[in-house]
């Protein structure tokens, strides 16, 4: 009988393979319960060293991780691996050693520590819908993609939450990696980079934390403001700004308001901040906002009717976050519940995004403004005639009507001289054609609603 000779090489072999099949089944778990920037950022740069049967151990890439995930994720972790083993499951860490001199210009492979950038893929110049309030930083944005470092550095965008800075520095982020490659992009918050400070300065390893960042070509610095009254963040920072600019590589810095108006940071960065250009994002515009949601649909299959549309960029004005995620929240209750789209449940299923006053509108400044705008009167549109003159705008009154009230078509139909119900489906029907190709009449249509919600 033959007999089967496993040499030590092997055995490794055999003993990575279990490792590597438990932990993938265990990262399945892990991503389901935690957000997706976060699985990018902690559990990516992960690989399974060993696996004994009763004890994984972990590669990790600095004595960093170990802290963080032993802190925050231990649990979650060990309760994935015994899940996915089917019996109980220890974590233990092994700190990957990286022999890179910490001075060298341009390391051969990643630095102690290092964290890798994350990018979301969904933040692209493609999916970024361009308006009045942000075509001046998209279009610098895109010109420092395109070379970074030689034009507007430092580029300094600012404006309210949610209005696309992240985004646009994403975007920069992704433009980098896909024309160069090699370069090294790193994106972080200014809350990280001063944690990460800190935890250099504790465990004496502050030369590969300056290392980290200075040998960046592209530095993407999110929510800048957060350095304010940090005196030695700052400090640091203005070391690694000046080590970047002087050797022409790029950095991005988003904040919540302009430098000039940033309080407790100190002048020589606030003067800094402006060596480059400075570009402000503003609200969106409703055109703006109705493409939005337009684009976000697209991007997940979905065609979204004009009215819901409407309905949802009347409503949310100031942060495009919040208009993203409405419009999932609607979808997302769409598919559960296999309901058609319609601007009656998109007025259920969003009725704490919808502005009470706006869901409550009265019919009667409805058509006040309707007559106002088509110079008729309220009371020939309440009326019974048929005339061309009054049976347009009486139809846009209703459409209207159906887009931010919670009336039904017969109780719209009852306050427009009582037409059935058919009449007023026929209207609404008729406005949302016209609207796709009449570019005036949707403005006209948008500007109407737009002044219900003032």
């Amino acid at each position: 009988m033959d007999t089967l000779c496993v040499d030590g090489d092997d055995m490794t072999t055999m003993e990575t393979m279990v490792a590597g099949d438990i932990w993938q089944g265990a990262l399945e778990k892990i991503q389901s319960h935690i957000s997706s920037q976060a699985f990018e950022t902690w559990f990516r740069s992960l690989d399974p060293l060993e696996f004994d049967g009763s004890a994984l151990v972990l590669d990790v890439p600095s004595q960093f991780y170990v802290d963080w995930l032993d802190h925050h994720y231990r649990g979650l972790i060990e309760s994935s691996l015994s899940a996915t083993a089917g019996r109980p499951v220890a974590l233990s860490f092994h700190v990957r050693s990286v022999d890179v001199p910490v001075f060298e210009e341009r390391p051969r492979g990643p630095l102690p520590g290092r964290i890798e950038c994350y990018l979301s893929p969904h933040n692209t110049f493609e999916t970024f819908i361009v308006g009045s309030g942000n075509q001046f930083a998209h279009a610098v944005a895109q010109a420092v993609a395109q070379s970074p470092g030689e034009r507007y550095n430092p580029l300094f965008l600012y404006g309210g939450v949610g209005l696309g800075k992240t985004h646009l520095m994403h975007a920069i982020g992704h433009q980098v990696r896909a024309t160069r490659s090699q370069a090294r992009v790193f994106f972080v918050s200014a809350e990280k980079f001063m944690n990460e400070m800190i935890y250099a300065i504790q465990h004496a390893t502050t030369l590969e934390f300056k290392s980290r960042y200075r040998t960046a070509d592209v530095l993407l610095i999110d929510d800048i403001q957060f350095l304010a009254g940090k005196e030695s963040t700052q400090e640091e920072f203005f070391h690694t700004f000046n080590t970047l600019h002087d050797a022409h590589k790029q950095i991005v810095l988003t904040s919540d308001g302009p430098p000039n108006a940033m309080t407790a940071i100190e002048e020589r960065l606030v003067s800094r901040f402006t060596w480059g250009v400075v570009a402000d994002l503003q609200a969106p515009d409703l055109e703006t906002r109705v493409a939005i949601i337009k684009k976000k649909a697209e991007l997940q299959g979905r065609n979204i009717p004009n009215e819901i549309a409407l309905l949802l960029a009347s409503n949310i004005k100031n942060n495009i976050r919040d208009l993203e995620g409405s419009l999932s929240r609607l979808l997302a209750f769409a598919d559960l519940m296999s309901h058609e789209l319609t601007i009656e449940f998109a007025q259920e299923v969003l009725r704490d995004q919808i502005k009470p006053d706006l869901a409550r509108v009265d019919v009667s400044d409805i058509q006040r403004l309707v007559a106002r705008h088509f110079n008729v009167t309220e009371e020939s549109i309440r009326g019974k005639r048929r005339t061309d003159v009054i049976a347009f705008p009486r139809q846009v009154g209703m459409y209207i009507a159906r887009a931010v009230t919670d009336l039904s078509f017969q109780e719209i139909g009852a306050k427009f001289g009582g037409r059935d119900h058919s009449t007023v489906l026929h209207a609404c029907h008729k406005i949302e054609g016209l609207m796709t190709t009449d570019k005036e009449l949707r403005v006209v249509v948008e500007d109407l609603m737009a002044s219900l919600s003032t």
